[in-house]
C-alpha cells in the first residue's frame, strides 16, 4: 500500500531563537513526518536563508508506518543552522508523507508553542 500524503513539502517560516532559555526546556524546531505506507521513507531537507547559500541534510529515515519528529538542530552539528535565522525549508520523500513544522519557544517565563501542517 502506498501512503497517504505527498513526496514535496515546503515549510516558508522556520526560526531557531537566538536567547538562552531560563528553564530546563530548550527552544527547538521539528519536521515532524508521518508515513502511513509500507515502505520506509528517505527524506531530505534543503534549508534557504535570506542571505547565504542553502544548506541540503540527507539521509534521514521515517520508518514504514512510523512517525520521525527531526529535531533541526540535532540533525548534524556539521552544518550548523545557526541561532537567531530565518529560514525555510523544501521536504522531499522518496515516498508519499504527511509533513507538520512544530516551533517551541522557551526564551520567556510563557513558554510558546507553534505548529503548522506544511504545504
Amino acid at each position: 500500500m502506498e501512503g497517504y500524503g505527498k513526496k514535496v513539502w515546503l515549510i516558508p517560516d522556520m526560526y531557531w531563537p537566538e536567547v538562552t532559555s531560563e528553564g530546563h526546556y530548550v527552544s527547538h524546531e521539528a519536521v515532524c513526518v508521518l508515513n502511513t505506507g509500507n515502505k520506509d521513507a528517505k527524506i531530505s531537507i534543503k534549508v534557504f536563508f535570506e542571505d547565504c547559500e542553502p544548506i541540503e541534510f540527507d539521509s534521514v529515515i521515517c520508518k514504514a508506518q512510523r512517525t520521525n519528529h527531526i529535531r533541526m538542530d540535532k540533525l548534524n552539528p556539521t552544518k550548523n543552522l545557526g541561532k537567531g535565522k530565518a529560514y525555510a525549508a523544501l521536504v522531499s520523500s522518496d515516498v508519499p508523507v504527511v509533513v507538520q513544522y512544530t516551533r517551541v519557544d522557551t526564551t520567556q517565563a510563557e513558554n510558546a508553542i507553534m505548529t503548522s501542517i506544511a504545504y
